[in-house]
């Protein structure tokens, strides 16, 4: 019970300072929470973010289970031209194709909330 006091401690002074976890502080939560020592909590998070950039840029689609989704799309290119802006004609440089990475919750997640 005591590994869970203390990341319900950490978790409550994350709140209290209204800013995101570090990844410090969710190595300390893991290792609360696990059992493990925080040290080998930094290499799992560290191994997580390298597998997950890999698998996002080879399939364009990585699922963290209960948390998030890390989609990439496509975004077209635009052509140079002329176009009107808030009753202004402006004129617009051309712009080539890009691929965006988007992210966003799960629904398990959201129903938790």
């Amino acid at each position: 019970m005591a590994p869970m006091k203390a990341a319900m401690k950490a978790m409550k002074a994350m709140k209290a300072g209204k800013r995101a976890m570090t990844k410090g502080g969710l190595a300390e939560a893991l290792a609360s929470e696990t059992g493990l020592k925080k040290s080998e909590c930094s290499k799992v998070v560290d191994a997580i973010t390298l597998v997950g950039a890999k698998v996002v840029k080879s399939t364009g689609k990585f699922v963290l289970p209960g948390l998030c989704m890390i989609k990439t799309r496509q975004k077209a290119a635009t052509k140079a031209g002329k176009r009107n802006m808030f009753g202004k004609e402006v004129v617009v440089k051309a712009k080539p194709a890009s691929t965006v990475v988007k992210a966003s919750c799960v629904s398990a997640l959201k129903k938790s909330i």
